[in-house]
């Protein structure tokens, strides 16, 4: 089985040929790559594994991959070799027009990227780091005239900046934008250095945006339109720790030692309160806990929402209650590896599978450093 020490020792140095036989031999998902079209208009070189091999060949004869450090290194070659893994799942060819796309194949392909390295036991840190420039390696090609939430290019940049590293990001875009035939290459390419100009300028390229605290800061990109450098009142209101992480990943242990006395708001509990089978009847479990958590947040009381919040959708809908209430919030995420999450799940006492569990690993969006006013990283050690 493919693991993080062999991952190692195939990241090419600069001006090495990497060994394409082996890649395809370890990551079998890439051999789809070959037999998958793109449209012909951003991409005349042919389907996603010819684009793959040039991304990486234009990624290697940069700067940025000459000066990085080994780490680096690791992180910008399988973002690179990954960023595209998930067009085969997403392609869809208009049968009128015959015009190709694949929707969504960056969010698609960040997730197929952890799963596959979390198995590969890649440490945290680098994963995580993959799987976000993978999320969002077009952006730095069109975040200069905004987004259609209407952020501005700064808000975009500052966001960014505390989610990756910027130096990283435009690598890998400039990479893929050079590792194309596309009429536009030259336009869009002077784009990306755009983008890069601001980030420098607005002193986030290579570290995160500066703010005068973290509730200024959580304020800014939830859209509150303040300035990062001046501190933005808190209202009074509970303090909740909010946990994240796959079942069996050490919640309630967690929870148990370090949040000891608190009130727990949990749909398992509440699962269990109403009689229910995991996945039986979940509206009426969440709105029983919701109904919990609204009185703990309309007496200020400082209580732990434990339950798997996998998702961005599922941690937005609960954030969002959070945030409304004035709640003060950090968020826990645990992981363990795969053999002992699996191990610890059949010895639990559920009703949930491990079938169940690898189906909800396409569900699996690690919480960004932007959704809280803290948050912490337990990975598996």
């Amino acid at each position: 089985m493919i693991d993080y020490r062999h991952m190692q020792d195939h990241v090419p140095a600069p001006g090495e040929t990497p060994d394409w036989a082996w890649f395809l031999h370890a990551f079998p998902a890439l051999g789809a790559l070959a037999a998958t079209p793109q449209d012909p208009h951003y991409h005349a070189e042919g389907d996603v594994w010819t684009h793959t091999r040039m991304v990486i060949a234009a990624l290697m004869r940069g700067e940025t991959y000459a000066a990085a450090s080994e780490d680096e290194r690791f992180v910008l070659f399988y973002a690179a070799l990954l960023h595209d893994i998930a067009k085969p799942a997403t392609t869809v060819i208009d049968p009128d027009s015959g015009r190709i796309g694949q929707p969504g194949h960056s969010k698609r392909g960040a997730i197929d990227a952890r799963i596959l390295c979390w198995h590969a036991l890649v440490p945290f840190a680098l994963r995580e780091q993959i799987c976000r420039i993978i999320t969002v390696h077009q952006l730095p090609f069109f975040a200069l005239g905004g987004n259609r939430s209407g952020q501005s290019p700064e808000f975009i940049i500052h966001k960014l900046s505390h989610e990756l590293d910027l130096r990283l990001l435009v690598a890998v875009a400039q990479a893929d934008m050079e590792g194309r035939d596309y009429v536009g290459k030259a336009d869009c390419l002077v784009d990306i250095a755009l983008f890069r100009e601001m980030a420098q300028e607005e002193g986030c390229f290579g570290t995160a945006k500066a703010f005068a605290d973290a509730h200024t800061r959580v304020s800014y990109f939830r859209g509150a339109g303040i300035a990062p450098d001046y501190p933005h009142h808190q209202e009074r209101g509970a303090r909740v720790t909010v946990m994240s992480g796959l079942p069996a990943s050490g919640k309630n242990h967690w929870v148990a030692r370090q949040r000891a006395g608190l009130p727990v708001v949990s749909i398992d509990d509440a699962r269990t309160e109403l009689g229910l089978r995991h996945g039986a009847n979940e509206g009426a479990a969440a709105h029983r806990a919701i109904d919990f958590a609204k009185e703990l947040l309309r007496k200020q009381t400082p209580f732990v929402w434990n339950t798997t919040h996998l998702s961005a959708q599922m941690r937005q809908k609960t954030l969002d209650l959070l945030f409304a209430y004035q709640a003060e919030v950090e968020l826990v995420y645990l992981e363990q590896s795969p053999r002992v999450l699996f191990k610890r799940n059949t010895q639990r006492d559920t009703s949930l599978t491990n079938k169940a569990i690898e189906r909800m690993l396409f569900k699996w969006e690690v919480p960004l450093p932007t959704e809280a006013h803290a948050v912490h990283y337990c990975p598996a050690q």
